[in-house]
């Protein structure tokens, strides 16, 4: 599947959401860095689009965020998606991402960063047909489930983060409505198997007016061999998460099981706010890009389990609606012409 913009495709009279995303994190230190372009459509309406950068640092505890908001939103010849002022230089700021990279600047830190994917894509949902299904709302996919990124990133307070050989990943994902529960979990940089990486979404939503139980859908890559985790008919998953972490069990193929346990340290998850492309109530999302991550792996056809650790190679994204989980919300956003 060839990664495009889809909010440049999506008829006037439909609502939609569209996020391309980059996470990289030091291979030395827990510093990490989350930055989003996304397109928010409301039906009958234009897309608008919002440049988030995201600074995860755990010796400074809480992270730096920033966020600004424009009309101004196009597909570039050369990239997915530029926002406001693209090229980050002008005082208006903006940002765009694509292939070689993400550049752009907003609340005071600017950036730059090529990545380099060490992976072919990943397709989450495991069948093509369910891209182009009604359901699931949400699609994602992953250009780069696995990428080296180098660079720089200047913060407001006059730091510079010297981005040479960290990992991350570049993601997609789209459609008409948010899951109405999910997670989001990658892992990078174990101790065990410096290649090693995984990347799962899991989500609930609401079908005939019921919460539908967790179905979660992505891969893990170990010693080289990519693995399916989840898919729709896949049964045992088990799900207990927070705040501060989660604690999961998912079945993938082959007889394979991957049991994931995360922590957050305290005070580095960032709390945003997702509007619903509809104008509903929103969810709160709670990020941490910096989390320690403990996987135990048991491949098919008897293989004896595997323990993987990163100390701070972790990702963790949670979605809720609820309002009282304890971490702050990033409150300022800065709006551009």
């Amino acid at each position: 599947m060839r990664t495009s913009a889809m909010f440049a495709r999506t008829p006037a009279r439909k609502a939609m959401y569209e996020s391309f995303y980059v996470r990289a994190v030091s291979p030395s230190e827990p510093v990490g860095v989350w930055i989003r372009h996304t397109a928010q459509k409301r039906a009958g309406a234009a897309a608008v689009g919002s440049v988030w950068c995201t600074v995860f640092d755990a010796a400074r505890g809480r992270p730096f965020m920033a966020k600004l908001t424009s009309e101004s939103i196009r597909e570039p010849s050369d990239g997915w998606v530029a926002i406001g002022d693209a090229d980050g230089a002008g005082t208006a700021g903006g940002g765009t991402i694509g292939p070689a990279g993400t550049r752009g600047a907003c609340g005071g830190a600017s950036w730059s960063l090529r990545d380099e994917p060490r992976t072919d894509p990943l397709q989450h949902l495991q069948r093509a047909w369910l891209y182009r299904a009604p359901l699931p709302r949400t699609k994602l996919t992953s250009p780069a489930p696995d990428a080296r990124f180098d660079g720089s990133l200047h913060m407001p307070d006059q730091r510079e983060l010297d981005v040479e050989n960290w990992r991350g990943m570049v993601g997609h994902n789209w459609g008409s409505e948010h899951a109405e529960r999910w997670i989001w979990l990658h892992g990078v940089g174990f101790a065990e198997d410096a290649t090693a990486w995984l990347d799962v979404a899991l989500g609930r939503v609401i079908v005939g007016g019921r919460l539908t139980p967790w179905v979660a859908n992505g891969a893990i890559s170990l010693d080289g061999r990519r693995v399916q985790i989840g898919g729709l008919t896949a049964r045992g998953l088990r799900v207990a998460e927070g705040v501060e972490g989660c604690e999961l069990h998912l079945p993938g193929e082959g007889g394979t099981t991957l049991e994931a346990r995360v922590a957050v340290p305290p005070g580095t998850a960032a709390g945003w706010r997702y509007d619903d492309p509809d104008g509903g109530a929103g969810h709160d999302v709670v990020n941490c890009s910096i989390a320690r991550l403990e996987l135990s792996v048991t491949l098919g056809g008897g293989s004896a389990t595997r323990t993987l650790t990163s100390a701070h190679g972790g990702a963790y994204e949670l979605g809720m609606r609820e309002r009282d989980h304890g971490v702050p919300i990033a409150q300022s956003a800065q709006d551009a012409g």
